[in-house]
């Protein structure tokens, strides 16, 4: 029996035109799916992308160096979190910050100055370091929280008791000692009319008032050593001196006074200004001796050039135009805003401008070895200490990056925290 066979479809051969329409659509899908994977990723990288610049963005300002003090830096986020650290002590709130954020900044960056100076140099000079466990155990008494800043301030202040035992272990319990009166006056006149009032009977104290124009040194300083007179050139005499005396005038160009005088010129007038030149002068009679070359035909802007202590004297004294308080001055407002046109005025005194140079008096009262008080011991040890770190941060290399764009984003992130 001859088997049935299967009946078979036989295979279609595509024809030539058709098969090329194929092959282009599978190219056209192939095409289609490699950009959609392209678009793909470059999706995510950008999205990835993206976030590692906010990222980076909002993580590098921490890690930015704001204070180097010789090589030793600090970066943001310790400026940030010793800013926050020292406001929280000072307990300074949120209005204080927001209102005196930059002052308080500036103060906290040179905390960070002082105190690393203060380390690099008690090592370097003296062997002196405060250990892990003495900062343990103050930090324990205070309270305070174990992180670095928090550590740091400790040894800090730690590290000055130390300095002050140190400067403090070499001063005798006695040493010579002056009783001192001083006085700084404006000129010559004036310190030999105050010495003939002293000579016939005059109490030194009692004419202070009204002959000294520097209160920052002024009147009876008491018993002092040698290293405590604020001048040097008053400690001289007050150590040579014979007790009972007052020295002959010495002078100092580089002391301030609270004392000027004015030459004033006013050249125009428009309705409430005028234009006007002057000189600023240290004292009286320099005023009348310029005034007296002015009116004997000298140059007013080369006496202004070569005399004035006033910033317009490099422009010859010229002011240019003024209203009343552009000069900062009710003397010199008085006097200019009343005057006749193209007149040099008389030299007119103001108290609310400081000039250099004057002549002290010295009196010495009494001089002799006596016992240091503890005030004037404690006294001894501040100006040794401090001379000393002067002397460590002019021989040091100290960087700051603090702006004000940076200072106010520090205050930023320090007011979140409250």
């Amino acid at each position: 029996m001859v088997k049935k066979q299967k009946k078979t479809t036989p295979e279609r051969i595509p024809a030539k035109r058709q098969l090329s329409k194929w092959q282009r659509q599978e190219k056209i899908r192939r095409i289609v799916i490699i950009a959609a994977i392209v678009f793909l990723v470059g999706i995510s990288s950008w999205v990835g992308y993206e976030y590692y610049q906010d990222y980076k963005a909002s993580a590098a300002p921490w890690q930015e160096v704001m204070i180097s003090v010789n090589g030793v830096n600090f970066t943001m986020e310790y400026f940030v979190d010793m800013f926050d650290a020292f406001t929280r002590i000072a307990g300074w709130n949120s209005s204080v910050l927001y209102t005196y954020g930059g002052y308080l900044a500036n103060m906290v960056a040179d905390q960070i100055i002082d105190s690393e100076l203060l380390r690099q140099g008690a090592k370097k000079d003296f062997g002196i370091e405060v250990t892990s466990s003495e900062i343990d155990a103050k930090l324990k008494e205070s309270g305070w929280p174990g992180n670095r800043v928090y550590r740091d301030m400790v040894g800090s202040a730690l590290l000055q008791e130390k300095l002050g035992q140190r400067f403090g272990s070499n001063i005798t319990s006695s040493m010579e000692q002056a009783w001192i009166q001083v006085m700084l006056v404006e000129s010559q006149e004036v310190a030999h009319e105050v010495i003939g009032k002293i000579r016939g009977g005059a109490n030194f104290t009692a004419l202070v008032p009204e002959f000294s124009c520097n209160s920052t040194i002024e009147g009876d300083l008491g018993w002092l050593p040698r290293e405590l007179v604020p001048n040097t050139l008053i400690a001289d005499v007050a150590f040579s001196l014979a007790p009972g005396n007052v020295s002959q005038p010495l002078y100092d160009e580089t002391a301030i006074k609270s004392v000027g005088y004015w030459l004033i010129e006013v050249t125009e007038k428009q309705d409430e200004q005028i234009r006007a030149r002057a000189i600023l002068l240290g004292s009286e009679a320099e005023a009348e001796q310029i005034r007296a070359q002015f009116l004997a035909g000298g140059n007013f802007s080369a006496l202004a050039g070569n005399y004035s202590q006033h910033a317009s004297r490099n422009a010859g004294g010229d002011l240019g135009l003024l209203k009343r308080g552009d000069m900062d001055s009710t003397a010199f407002d008085n006097v200019a805003f009343n005057m006749t046109l193209n007149k040099l005025s008389q030299p007119v005194r103001d108290t609310s401008v400081e000039t250099a140079g004057g002549y002290w008096l010295v009196m010495v009262v009494d001089r002799g070895e006596r016992d240091l008080d503890n005030t004037t011991k404690e006294k001894l040890i501040d100006k040794r200490y401090n001379d000393w770190r002067r002397e460590s941060a002019e021989k040091s290399k100290i960087e700051t990056y603090l702006g004000a764009d940076k200072i106010w984003w520090a205050v930023t992130k320090v007011l979140e925290r409250r």
